[in-house]
């Protein structure tokens, strides 16, 4: 984020695992970070914002305002001639009604000005266009850009994501108070990550956000030191919690998930919990019947494990993900596609032990399936991809991320797919450019990415022009790809966003 006392306009972002980071603020509470969306749409949040001309007609035609470039949160502020509050925390925890923001009637300029800065019928659409950062930043410029800016509609689908540290302020004689939580509150956040949090921290939170007992719908614990104790109190106390993620949490054990999972939990993702194996899904399978969404990283599930799931999470669970699994086989396949046979996404993304046997059983099975990720799967070759273009008529986006087995003749069988329209060949370092060529007749094809295919030349990589609806074209680690291209591609391709 820009720093108001060096001018720095970089875009605030930081653009890794999708997080906005907020730089850190004398509180202790300025560092939090909202997540929002698909990597997509995570990088385009880091772009420079831009407001368009018909915005406002006001706006557009009023040459003398002080209208700053747009690129640089702080400087939007200083449309009200006001910079943020150097104190002040950017995520509205902890700023007082009584803080240093200017009202309305103590802004410069003439009063027409002043009450076009203050308009909130040409905020309440102007502020569409920034982004979280941008927003939480803007919100400090006066009270009444606040009063706008924490209505909730502005931060559906945002989550706030706090470390411990962030949760406590440390008063004068060394003790720690936890923090007000009143700002999110009025924003109406139903979702949030807590990292790093022990038991006792979840359980002041419950106790000092408003909304914790009824209005929090997603809760995601990561790194935390959360006992069953901890989750069981969690569970039972946060009763519209419907989505639950625990990432690196090594603390809590099966028994614990027996003792915790409630059947309203429609969503579960569990990665990186060294105490999750087999039983843990047997648990999941007989506590969730309402499942729709499943996420799972264990290293310690097997093939049994996949056969636990009832006749009714079959009706209802459109969602599965098994990344790095590397205990499941063909015959753990067997049993998914039985026991989930209403799959709309897959992922078998890491689960190094399946095969072009397995995907055939994937493709002549789970015939609705949107999406599939078969990435990290050393032994899936061209065959694969045969079975998928021939059985699979809706998949709209395949992953094959180093599958360093995929050929040109591979790529032959994806083109005639009419429906897929996102390809991911990330390091597969036997494509060439012959293979290239069968992609050009895919229509329907937005997001490609061959990022690290280090035998693509240039020549072969500035056919793709011929895919005029390409939206988002992704390069990085391409040898073939020169500056020289990336011009050619600006002319040609203008409305595909590409990756360097």
């Amino acid at each position: 984020m820009s720093n108001p006392r060096n001018g720095d306009t970089k875009p605030p972002c930081l653009p890794r695992n999708g997080l906005v980071k907020i730089p850190t603020q004398p509180n202790g509470l300025g560092s939090a970070s909202i997540t929002k969306g698909t990597p997509a749409v995570k990088n385009r949040l880091c772009q420079p914002s831009s407001v368009p001309a018909i915005l406002s007609p006001a706006l557009a035609h009023r040459s003398d305002l002080p209208i700053p470039s747009l690129a640089s949160p702080l400087s939007l502020a200083t449309l009200a001639s006001v910079s943020s509050p150097p104190g002040a925390s950017l995520v509205g925890l902890n700023t007082s009604e009584g803080s240093e923001q200017p009202s309305p009637e103590r802004l410069p300029g003439s009063p027409s000005e002043r009450q076009l800065a203050v308009d909130e019928k040409i905020l309440n659409r102007l502020f569409w266009y920034f982004s979280a950062c941008e927003k939480c930043v803007l919100a400090q410029v006066c009270k009444a850009w606040r009063r706008v800016l924490y209505q909730p509609k502005f931060w559906v689908g945002l989550t706030p994501v706090l470390h411990t540290k962030e949760l406590y302020n440390i008063l004068p004689g060394g003790e720690k108070e936890f923090v007000s939580l009143q700002g999110f509150a009025v924003r109406g956040f139903d979702g949030f990550c807590l990292v790093g949090v022990s038991d006792l921290d979840i359980c002041e939170f419950i106790d000092n956000y408003p909304l914790s007992k009824k209005g929090v719908k997603s809760m995601s614990l990561k790194r935390s030191t959360i006992t069953d104790a901890g989750l069981e109190v969690m569970l039972e106390q946060m009763q519209g919690v419907v989505r639950l993620e625990l990432s690196g949490c090594n603390d809590f054990t099966e028994a614990g998930l027996w003792s915790s999972l409630n059947a309203r939990i429609t969503a579960l993702s569990v990665s990186d919990c060294i105490n999750v194996a087999d039983d843990a899904i047997a648990a999941i399978s007989q506590l969730l019947p309402n499942l729709t969404e499943l996420n799972l990283q264990a290293y310690h599930v097997t093939d049994t494990a996949l056969a636990y799931f009832t006749a009714k999470q079959g009706y209802t669970t459109h969602t599965l993900r098994l990344n790095s699994c590397w205990e499941i086989t063909n015959h753990g396949v067997v049993n998914m596609v039985h026991s989930l046979p209403n799959l709309s996404v897959l992922s078998l993304s890491g689960c190094s032990k399946v095969t072009d046997d397995g995907v055939e059983l994937v493709a002549e099975n789970l015939r609705k399936l949107r999406s599939l990720d078969l990435s990290w799967c050393p032994r899936i070759t061209d065959m694969a991809l045969e079975y998928i273009a021939c059985d699979l008529h809706k998949l709209e986006e395949l992953v094959l991320d180093r599958c360093v087995r995929i050929t040109d003749t591979g790529l032959s069988y994806l083109s005639t797919m009419s429906s897929l329209r996102s390809l991911y060949l990330r390091w597969c370092c036997q494509v060439q450019d012959f293979g290239l060529k069968h992609l050009l007749g895919m229509s329907s094809l937005r997001l490609l990415s061959l990022a690290g295919c280090p035998l693509l030349t240039t020549t072969g990589l500035s056919g793709l022009v011929q895919l005029q609806e390409l939206e988002e074209l992704e390069l990085t680690n391409c040898p073939g790809a020169t500056p020289e291209l990336f011009k050619y591609f600006s002319q040609h391709l203008p409305c595909c966003m590409v990756i360097e």
